[in-house]
């Protein structure tokens, strides 16, 4: 019987990925304090194309060097001439090489930060409205985009995916999920402006349309384009579900390649199988919990309107749960992440049968909350150490694989924590330098 993981699959544009497996897009940070790729990056995508997998996905490549998700970030800003000069686009190019060495594809996601650019980066983020991310104190206010800025930023999506195919990605994506700029414009919270880019639904999905179009015409019809897409914020008043099956059903005419299917934001964090405040939060369908994958439960409810194929990331761990899922029609690709961090060819053994379980690395820590405490100080001291000790803990296993040198599994969590904010504060000092 044929293996389903190890079928080609056919994007509408032509393309052929040579199997169902996709690395899915993890943030690196090794960028240099130009933004621009480096050897680390090279080396690190090297191994991930030799690692089995049809699909890589970068982390954040950024649209506006002034706005980063974390520094570290690649940049490609047209109006910052290094992250776009000669030398620049001869680094993109050898992270592309190194990326597809294998012959799989490697697609670039391009991103904008918006609110959820920390302080220790801007302390100045622009987004759809100035309703500031209320999390640790480390996020500014942010500025209302001005109507000709949302214009340009539209233009430079772009511009930035025709890059992208010139410097040899072979696919793009645009990242519309997690609360960065194009989610925060879908949402009814951070989205409270009262012109054509805010309001009704389909005022809200308007700057998500015009950037895939953008994009679309940047880089022709036989270029890959996808979408991340949130399924729902789950924050009350957020993104819905519902809103999401509307905006699904007008992205239906965008030539989309691939949707990929993901879930929450900052203040809920669902991609990582977590919740946050519980103040805030929508309650996951009961479905939804005992299914392996994250958001697989809301995939099906999506593919009922959605014309594009579909990809789930989130919470695989097992063979018979992959196969399940492809079967079932309610995806067509398995988006993989985290194991990716620790055993980079993670799919050339599910494809060689020679695991039918992902590795997993497990950390949690349970603090117990002493003295006088606001109602939100339990959630921040336990469960953000808990997700940014995690976070850390792997983009440190993913630093070791760029350096060529073996993971470190019994590095602890508050060592982990502690370095993930290390590197970050000492990445952004130099970013500052750079200025």
């Amino acid at each position: 019987m044929p293996d389903p993981l190890a079928q080609p699959f056919p994007p509408p544009c032509g393309a052929i990925l040579g199997n169902r497996l996709c690395k899915a897009a993890m943030t690196e940070g090794l960028g240099d304090a130009r933004l621009r790729a480096t050897e680390r990056l090279d080396r690190l995508y090297e191994a991930w194309s030799e690692g089995g997998a049809g699909l890589l996905l970068t982390g954040n490549v950024m649209i506006d060097h002034r706005v980063l998700e974390r520094p570290g970030n690649v940049a490609i800003d047209p109006t910052f001439a290094p992250t776009v000069d000669a030398a620049a686009r001869d680094r993109l190019r050898r992270w592309a090489a190194a990326g597809t060495r294998a012959g799989n594809h490697l697609w670039m996601q391009v991103s904008h930060a918006g609110r959820q650019s920390p302080r220790y980066v801007t302390c100045r983020p622009v987004a759809p409205s100035d309703v500031q991310l209320d999390l640790m104190g480390n996020y500014a206010r942010p500025r209302a985009l001005r109507e000709d800025e949302i214009e340009a930023l539209v233009r430079r999506f772009g511009e930035v995916a025709a890059i992208a195919r010139d410097t040899g990605f072979t696919g793009v994506q645009v990242h519309g999920a997690h609360g960065y700029l194009i989610s925060s414009f879908l949402s009814p919270v951070t989205n409270r402006r009262t012109d054509a880019w805010g309001g009704s639904l389909a005022n809200r999905a308007r700057f998500l349309l015009e950037v895939v179009r953008s994009v679309r015409r940047a880089v022709g019809p036989d270029f890959p384009v996808s979408v991340k897409l949130n399924s729902d914020d789950f924050r009350k008043g957020g993104f819905s579900h519902a809103d999401c099956l509307g905006v699904v059903q007008m992205l239906n005419g965008e030539s989309v390649d691939l949707l990929e299917i993901s879930g929450g934001n900052y203040e809920q964090p669902r991609l990582l199988g977590i919740s946050g405040r519980d103040g805030d939060a929508v309650e996951v369908r009961a479905s939804t919990r005992v299914r392996e994958a994250y958001f697989l439960d809301y995939a099906t409810a999506i593919r009922r309107v959605a014309a594009m194929p579909l990809m789930v990331t989130g919470g695989f761990r097992t063979r018979a749960g992959m196969e399940a899922a492809l079967a079932s029609g309610d995806t067509d690709v398995i988006g993989i992440g985290r194991p990716f961090c620790t055993h980079p060819d993670v799919a050339r053994r599910l494809l060689d049968r020679e695991i039918d379980e992902l590795p997993a690395f497990e950390h949690r820590l349970h603090l117990r909350p002493r003295g006088r405490l606001s109602p939100a100080s339990p959630w921040l001291a336990a469960k953000m150490v808990n997700v940014l000790g995690a976070q850390g803990w792997y983009y440190q296993q993913m630093e070791r694989l760029a350096d060529a040198r073996p993971i470190e599994p019994r590095r602890g969590m508050l060592r982990s924590f502690a370095r993930y904010w290390w590197n970050d504060l000492t990445r952004a000092a130099a970013l500052r330098r750079r200025e």
